[in-house]
């Protein structure tokens, strides 16, 4: 009888919130895949190798009751431009340059904590090699789930849980085969479109936010962006200014300053975060 095959992903065809960051073209070489590719949201990298989907079943679903997982890359180094990267997955294979991680709940806090500055810094004082192993990761300081309850500071009346998790649901759920991870949050519509522009202001809201939620000074903030020269010199090179610290900065002092005040913290995004633009329902599959 034909067994189906299903993906075996490696870390290198992840990056933050981006399961299609590169796809093999051929058994050997892989590439990137461009913004205009994902656009598309039946694209699927294709892998190196596959892996029956017996055996990767037998090994997830003890572990999780998702229909989804959430993986990290396993190169890490404290000089990259950053160095913990993390993405949901659909069910797939994965490899040791892979590995996974897996939330009793609330997953998207997770992956959140995970792809933010704050938590990158952190884990940049604490690598050595080229690996982040799982004894590195237990160490590092991933908030609790409980951190995550009640309203957020900035915007009383707003559970943070839908405040994280709007912005984590756009950023990931721009394909078909993500569609288990949106119900999860409950969605049910159609993917995002794929725009990096929109993308980076999401990101920027959510480093902002956990700057907050780590408890970081704005002057401990201004001195972090600045342990990440690539980010910055690809700022400068493409913007003349370094554009990621600047919009970080102000929002993070929008957020402090409606925590002072009381008056809620708007968006720098319009329409507002977890109501950007969808595929139309009719191209789905």
């Amino acid at each position: 009888m034909t067994q189906r095959m299903l993906p075996l992903y490696e870390g290198k065809m992840i990056h933050q919130y981006d399961h299609r960051w590169a796809t093999y073209v051929n058994s050997e070489d892989a590439r990137d895949v461009t913004d205009a590719e994902k656009r598309d949201p039946a694209l699927v990298s294709r892998p190196r190798y596959w892996v029956r989907e017996s055996l990767v079943r037998d090994r997830v679903e003890p572990r999780t009751s998702h229909s989804f997982l959430t993986s990290f890359r396993d190169i890490a180094r404290a000089t990259d431009e950053r160095t913990t990267i993390a993405a949901s997955l659909p069910v797939v294979g994965v490899g040791h340059t892979a590995p996974l991680l897996f939330a009793a709940a609330n997953h998207e806090f997770a992956l959140a904590a995970f792809n933010s500055l704050v938590f990158d810094y952190v884990a940049r004082q604490m690598i050595g090699g080229t690996h982040m192993a799982y004894t590195t990761l237990k160490q590092l300081p991933i908030l609790e789930p409980t951190s995550f309850e009640g309203e957020q500071l900035w915007s009383k009346g707003i559970e943070l849980a839908d405040w994280v998790g709007a912005r984590v649901l756009e950023l990931m759920y721009t394909a078909y085969d993500m569609r288990a991870f949106a119900e999860d949050l409950g969605d049910a519509g159609e993917p995002f479109v794929w725009d990096p522009e929109r993308r980076f202001l999401l990101r920027c809201e959510l480093d902002a936010a956990f700057f907050h939620l780590y408890g970081v000074a704005r002057d401990d903030v201004d001195y972090i962006m600045e342990t990440f020269p690539i980010v910055r010199g690809k700022d400068v090179a493409a913007y003349g200014e370094y554009r990621t610290k600047r919009v970080i900065l102000e929002v993070f002092d929008a957020m402090q300053a409606a925590i002072h005040t009381g008056e809620p913290y708007r968006t720098i995004l319009n329409p507002p975060p977890g109501e950007g633009p969808r595929h139309p329902k009719e191209t789905s599959r």
